[in-house]
């Protein structure tokens, strides 16, 4: 161990670790050089594998994001970051100087960001969490704190001061939905931007021991030049995702946790509300109500978090964006509710994420949407419990919920129960288990259960394959009912190549899932071959693919086919061109009705399409994708034409308008569809804003407003105040009022 001295305190150095020396409970031989000798706090190899040294503070620092501390003339900063694109490997064209520091409570990490053309410099969000920060200059840092390669925290901030965390697991499903406690302030300076950043040792999760060794790196993006690079060299193949390849992170040494410090959180609220629901039985109207509850961390240990949840209530979160649905297949609204979004990651099974779908893909086994939601709205919670974390090589999740009934739906009482457990395996693989229990199911009297099998192996740097096995069970239903998985998938950046095999039961039933049609096998293949330009001055990237899809039943009945190509370009400002040709048969083994009175018959369907689209660059104060398709439908054509963009008023305020249009002509009739959505949003600080989200849909005659003030008074506490409207526009004159709701919602986080 290597010991030095310094006015600003005591730094420590854990030995290095050599290939094949393995931490204990820890899967992943980080292969790093020895640490520098202080005072220089980097190392490189010459294989540009990189180990970092964190200095300890005798006090902490002030966070003001000026870098003017006696500290950062005396720590020199670790430097040379490597450009991913455009130019794979070469140095970063922009310095990036960088320090971490620690004490007794907190982790800092500080950062001066040269820029030769700071007038150039792309801020146009201040939103917590919200996407658009990545559409400018950002600074992002990941912290593998068990440092086994594979998951890790995520902070990311931008010139403006924006915050946006997030937890990943096995190096993917990115949720940045999740929350924590920690700041950040920014400033400029004539030749580029600074960083100042604390987080709390409570807000992280990491190994038993004094003396701790992390996985760290750092991404920095110059939107201007659409440069990416990091500390660490990445390979173009990861994508702007390489940030979560911890397995190609630096070494961090010298981190020193607090010894004998309690980890409880308690977040109590208050919630006041006026409701009007006129089509309720019986009618609600101007219905007044309060009410209390709270949520609780409790840290087990280390790697393990428990949370309990009392009498929860969602009433901040923001309403679904409506969806048009031209297809018989359910559609898919993701989760937004912050309870459930903590350690979504655990429970993903299969290789399908929790937070997204594809219809026709995989089934999510656990879909926490159905906790708590019903076909008749919300269903109250009245007491929950969670588990998760690392525990050595095992990955762990536990949930149990208790929902109360819903005397609209006539929905009794149900519990709900999830085990995920999950092991890792070789360097970067996991093997695991999942179960889940409903008491009461939805289609039989009965419960519910699934119980399944998985495994994702990760080879070389661009090598996965997934498999998994599951079956329900549903009392008064066929037992045994199962479906299973086999994907191989290389993701090379030239070259890409994917195979799945996927089967669905006529019966397979998971009712604490989201799965969109049953009783199928797919094959599906996909080639891409997507080369770099090494002398074009506009086209950074060409991408042609061509994919197969082919869906039978149990029976072998061909239901759906679809072959298509797709061609791209991406330029180097950032903006992309797209065309796609697409031939497509599907099989209607019922009558589908596709619009009012308009109902295609059993049969079997042939229909093509064609279409362009046009993204532009985030350096553009108008930016969005436009896209307009055209071809046949079934028996008849359609016309589509939509664009979802961002309009910039000011680095505060921003309109975000969708609209997309469908006219369809078929044999039984003609009709059109019309989704129109904007969001309006004002922020006044990286803490608080305004925002409201109108939309209107034609296929369900239904106008609906949310306008939502948050206000995160201090890191953790909020306050909400949200209003609701919902519309009928299918009768003559003014749009009647359906429902309509105010709610006020107070937060207060406590730490001991």
């Amino acid at each position: 161990m290597l010991v030095g001295v310094g006015a600003f305190g005591l730094v420590l150095c854990a030995a290095p670790l050599v290939r094949g020396q393995v931490p204990d409970g820890v899967g992943f031989a980080p292969e790093g050089p020895a640490p520098s000798v202080p005072p220089a706090v980097i190392a490189r190899d010459a294989e540009g594998r990189v180990t970092l040294r964190a200095h300890r503070l005798a006090e902490g620092l002030t966070v003001d994001g000026r870098l003017d501390e006696e500290v950062y003339l005396r720590v020199p900063p670790a430097s040379g970051f490597i450009q991913q694109l455009p130019r794979e490997a070469e140095p970063a064209t922009e310095q990036t100087d960088i320090w971490v520091f620690f004490d007794d409570q907190n982790v800092y990490v500080s950062a001066r960001n040269w820029d030769t053309q700071p007038d150039r410099m792309i801020a146009n969000e201040m939103r917590r969490d919200h996407r658009n920060i990545n559409r400018g200059e950002t600074l992002t840092v990941v912290l593998d704190t068990f440092h086994d390669g594979r998951n890790g925290f995520l902070f990311e901030t931008n010139p403006l001061g924006a915050l946006r965390d997030g937890l990943f697991t096995n190096e993917s499903n990115t949720n940045t939905d999740w929350n924590t406690v920690w700041d950040v302030k920014t400033s400029r300076f004539d030749q580029g931007w600074l960083i100042e950043m604390v987080i709390p040792f409570k807000s992280l999760r990491y190994t038993q021991g004094r003396d701790q060794v992390w996985g760290i790196n750092f991404r920095r993006v110059v939107q201007w030049k659409n440069e990416v690079s990091y500390l660490t060299p990445m390979p173009a193949s990861y994508s702007f995702g390489a940030i979560s390849r911890v397995s190609s992170a630096a070494t961090l040494v010298g981190i020193e946790a607090p010894s004998g410090s309690r980890n409880i959180e308690l977040k109590p609220f208050a919630i006041s509300s006026v409701a009007t629901n006129l089509n309720a039985e019986p009618l609600i109207s101007n219905d007044l109500s309060v009410d209390v509850g709270f949520d609780a961390k409790y840290g087990i240990t280390q790697g393990l978090i428990a949370d309990f949840t009392v009498n929860t209530d969602f009433a901040q979160v923001e309403d679904d964006e409506e969806q048009v649905n031209l297809t018989r297949f359910s559609l898919f609204f993701p989760e937004k509710r912050e309870f459930f979004l903590e350690g979504q990651g655990i429970f993903a099974f299969g290789g399908a994420s929790t937070g997204g779908f594809r219809q026709g893909l995989t089934p999510i086994m656990f879909f926490s949407r159905r906790i708590g939601l019903g076909d008749e709205g919300a269903v109250p919670i009245r007491a929950g419990a969670r588990v998760t974390g690392r525990a050595g090589r095992y990955t762990v999740g536990l949930l149990d919920i208790q929902q109360g009934a819903n005397d609209v739906s006539t929905t009794p009482p149900t519990n709900f129960s999830v085990v995920r457990l999950r092991r890792d395996i070789l360097r970067r693989s996991t093997i695991g288990v999942l179960a889940t229990n409903r008491s009461v199911a939805l289609e039989t009297p009965g419960s519910n259960q699934l119980v399944g099998v998985d495994a994702e192996l990760a080879f070389y740097q661009n090598v996965r394959m997934v498999t998994y096995y599951a079956q329900t069970r549903t009392a008064g239903l066929s037992d045994g009912e199962s479906s299973y998985l086999g994907l191989f998938e290389y993701r090379g950046d030239r070259y890409g190549v994917n195979y799945e095999h996927l089967a669905v039961g006529e019966n397979f039933n998971p009712e604490v899932g989201f799965y969109s049609r049953r009783n199928f096998r797919r094959n599906f293949a996909n080639l891409r071959f997507s080369p770099r330009t090494a002398t074009s001055t506009r086209v950074r990237r060409y991408r042609s693919e061509v994919s197969f899809d082919y869906i039978t039943n149990s029976d072998g009945r061909l239901e759906t086919r679809e072959a298509s190509a797709d061609f791209g370009i991406e330029m180097h400002n950032g903006d992309n061109f797209g065309a796609q040709y697409t031939r497509q048969y599907e099989f209607l083994e019922e009558e589908f009705e596709i619009a009012d009175d308009i109902i295609l018959q059993v049969d079997g369907y042939s229909f093509h399409e064609a279409s362009v689209s046009y993204r532009l660059g985030p350096q553009r104060r108008v930016t969005g994708d436009l896209s307009f398709n055209r071809g046949s439908f079934f028996n008849g054509d359609r016309t589509q034409l939509s664009y979802d963009g961002i309009i910039e008023v000011t680095p505060a305020i921003s309109i975000e308008p969708r609209v997309s249009l469908n006219w369809v002509d078929l044999v039984q009739g003609s009709f059109t569809t019309t989704l129109v959505r904007t969001r309006a949003t004002v922020a006044f600080s990286a803490r608080m804003f305004v925002g409201a989200l109108v939309q209107y849909n034609s296929s369900n005659a239904a106008l609906s407003a949310n306008i939502r003030l948050r206000w995160e008074y201090q890191p953790g506490s909020d306050l909400f105040v949200v209003y609701s409207e919902g519309r009928d526009t299918s009768l003559s004159g003014f749009p009647t009022v359906e429902n309509r709701g105010f709610i006020v919602k107070l937060t207060r986080l406590l730490r001991f």
